[in-house]
């Protein structure tokens, strides 16, 4: 499969649904595209492809530069260069939490085998340049259901 992204602005990270049906793409415009692989023949029940802004502080545009899927409920969380980390429900395209900000660059996210952590690594990612910046940090945070876990669709 080959196909133009539907973002505009260079890509700087790309994930798979930990399920294999689709994907969610990130650039440095601040926005995140998931995109169905209907055309693989993989069922997505009619789901379409869409992209939101987010990392964002008013006019402020920053890169999203890090997408990482929950292993077991299929929700991901995305680091960006306003030193954030925000959780999504991709599927019914919904911010789940964002946790506390860091004092730089959210370089890469990863979980655990069981979802229960999330390895952030916070690094300054050269977008202003080279200037001094604070140190490169590793955190291990224990992650809450509720900050994982799929919101339930409204009555």
């Amino acid at each position: 499969l080959q196909r133009e992204s539907s973002l505009k602005y260079q890509t700087r990270t790309v994930q798979f649904f930990p399920d294999g049906s689709g994907i969610a793409v990130g650039s440095i415009e601040g926005r995140v595209a998931v995109e169905f692989l209907d055309d693989l023949g993989i069922s997505v029940k009619g789901m379409k492809k869409y992209a939101f802004k987010c990392h964002r502080e008013g006019d402020v545009v920053y890169p999203v530069n890090t997408i990482a899927f929950h292993p077991h409920y299929g929700t991901f969380a995305t680091g960006g260069c306003d030193g954030t980390v925000v959780t999504w429900d991709g599927l019914h395209k919904k911010k789940l939490t964002t946790l506390p900000k860091f004092t730089t660059s959210v370089a890469v996210l990863a979980y655990s085998h069981d979802g229960s952590e999330l390895a952030i690594a916070s690094s300054y990612t050269f977008e202003e340049g080279e200037r001094d910046h604070p140190r490169d940090e590793i955190y291990v945070r224990q992650m809450l259901a509720s900050e994982c876990k799929p919101k339930q669709a409204s009555t």
